[in-house]
């Protein structure tokens, strides 16, 4: 047989649908992969169940239905005082994945240097590699997982084309300050180099923080793509509803790549995410104390039972790091562990790294009800000293 292409030939089965599918297998609770496990708002699912018997259900413009456009290019002028044409600098896409390969596909060609950030989401790599470029892979490290100045001094240089940078960063759960980005913002400006931002839990934050885009900070404008999710901000993640926000330039080159991988997006639910976006800032604020509550409620239970516990300031996740537990046993080892004989599963850290991985940290998604949280602690309070549940 001919060979398939080795980019993906060769790659495994992702950790989240590996952990979910032994979270099947054993019954467990599914801490791994991030969903929440209630149905999302229902007047946003009002909203699209109206536009589908009542909508266009035809194909929509391949950049959005302008409904939509408008309203990503006012919900960002409100939050962040991003002025967006909406007709030049916005698109729709399917889902955030969808976003970031077509802004990849557009900035990356083959012998490009693309600096990428560990733990990395695992859609980036491949995709580089299949546009030909070579990522260059920084190592952050627990508890605070921030930039320095000697890790971009490291690897940015004329070749560097693009940089991928996820903030808030799954699945470390660290939401940027203003110094790590205009650090970041002075190596791009200095070695021109394009920053595509992932930027999909811009909305899940907690504990008062701000989410700074790296397009708002000065001279990122017309270098920056930055790309949002509907699923992420309405806890709706099975809509694969994205975003992608750039100068006209570089949105106009997205969109042809975008143009030959989905093309389009369902029109009712693109309606009702335009309706969400223009929920009062109340809506907002309401979803991030109801989640903190969560991520609070599993950090106490976790710390109680004996978890050194990472503090999480945005995402669906939380961070246990084992090393000071002395389990004598990897992130994999332990999450194999726990989902067999504790029926919990949870997504070890050192998936997210391809070199030199952080092998002792552990996350876990709080995103669920306070009964399927009570649980999962109840079943796991042994697991810290090693005792198989009976």
């Amino acid at each position: 047989m001919t060979s398939m292409n080795k980019v993906f030939a060769d790659l495994p089965v992702t950790v989240f649908e590996a952990m979910s599918q032994a979270a099947r297998d054993n019954n467990a609770i599914n801490l791994g992969q991030g969903f929440p496990d209630d149905p999302g708002p229902e007047d946003i699912r009002r909203a699209a169940a109206d536009a589908t018997v009542n909508g266009y259900n035809q194909y929509p413009s391949m950049m959005g239905i302008p409904e939509l456009r408008q309203a990503i290019a006012a919900h960002y002028g409100r939050w962040h005082k991003l002025s967006l044409d909406p007709m030049t600098e916005v698109m729709v896409t399917s889902g955030g994945t969808e976003a970031l390969t077509s802004s990849i596909l557009a900035v990356v060609e083959p012998g490009d240097e693309v600096v990428c950030f560990q733990p990395v989401y695992d859609s980036y790599l491949p995709i580089i590699r299949q546009a030909g470029g070579i990522p260059r892979l920084l190592r952050l490290e627990p508890p605070g997982w921030r930039l320095t100045e000697e890790m971009l001094a490291s690897v940015f240089n004329e070749k560097t084309k693009a940089v991928l940078f996820n903030n808030p960063l799954n699945p470390a759960a660290v939401v940027y300050p203003r110094e790590d980005l205009e650090l970041l913002a002075r190596y791009c400006q200095k070695f021109d180099t394009i920053a595509i931002c992932d930027e999909v839990w811009e909305h899940v934050i907690f504990d008062g923080r701000e989410h700074i885009p790296l397009i708002t900070i000065p001279g990122m404008r017309d270098r920056t793509i930055k790309v949002g999710s509907a699923g992420k901000i309405f806890s709706l993640t099975g809509w694969k509803v994205g975003f992608v926000c750039a100068a006209p330039p570089l949105l106009r080159v997205a969109a042809k790549v975008h143009q030959f991988l989905t093309f389009t997006t369902a029109p009712n639910l693109q309606a009702a995410v335009a309706y969400g976006l223009g929920k009062p800032d109340e809506y907002f604020y309401d979803m991030r104390k109801d989640l903190a509550r969560s991520r609070d409620r599993l950090t106490k239970g976790l710390e109680s039972i004996g978890f050194p516990v990472l503090k999480s300031q945005g995402t669906y996740f939380l961070t246990v790091d084992l090393s000071p537990l002395g389990l004598n046993e990897t992130d994999v080892e332990f999450c194999k562990r726990i989902v067999t004989d504790y029926k919990v599963a949870a997504i070890p850290v050192s998936a997210f790294y391809e070199q030199d991985a952080v092998t002792s940290v552990v996350r876990f998604c709080f995103s669920k009800k306070d009964e399927t949280l009570d649980t999962a602690l109840e079943r796991l309070s042994d697991a810290v000293h090693g005792r198989r549940k009976r």
